[in-house]
């Protein structure tokens, strides 16, 4: 008897999703692009700690490089994944097929841009840099905002 109601009440659950929401195979086909942010991201890291695990990111021994530069292999990792968030968010913007709210997605790609920088080059500049960027971003947000809201 318990297991008789257990399955009405999933079968209307299951009825009271939209045709859109019914399976992730669905929602990866209408929107491919997360799936190939997040595949881009793990390829990015791996040929990052590649190229540091086999010393081709040792830049201190370029002459007339800088020696506060510093390539620690995370640093670079999370800068790239942060360019990869941003180019999301361009392919968001001009396709209208893959539109959908980037704010969330454009936050995420100046924290992970701002850190990796920080790391690399200096904390001092990144971060006053990072709270300008986020700052404006609000600031063009509620300019550019749908009125209709």
């Amino acid at each position: 008897m318990p297991d008789e109601k257990f399955d009405e009440k999933d079968k209307e659950k299951r009825e009271e999703k939209s045709p859109e929401e019914k399976s992730w195979d669905e929602k990866y086909r209408r929107d491919p692009l997360s799936s190939i942010v997040w595949a881009c991201i793990l390829i990015w890291a791996g040929l990052v700690f590649l190229a540091y695990n086999l010393g081709w990111l040792d830049f201190r021994t370029i002459p007339g490089f800088p020696d506060w530069f510093n390539t620690e292999p995370w640093s670079l990792v999370l800068l790239g994944a942060g360019v990869i968030v941003l180019i999301e968010v361009a392919i968001r913007l001009l396709v209208p097929t893959y539109r959908r709210p980037i704010l969330g997605s454009l936050f995420v790609a100046l924290i992970l841009i701002g850190i990796g920088l920080g790391n690399l080059i200096n904390w001092n500049i990144t971060g006053a840099l990072i709270l300008i960027a986020l700052g404006l971003l609000i600031i063009f947000r509620g300019i550019f905002r749908d009125r209709n809201e």
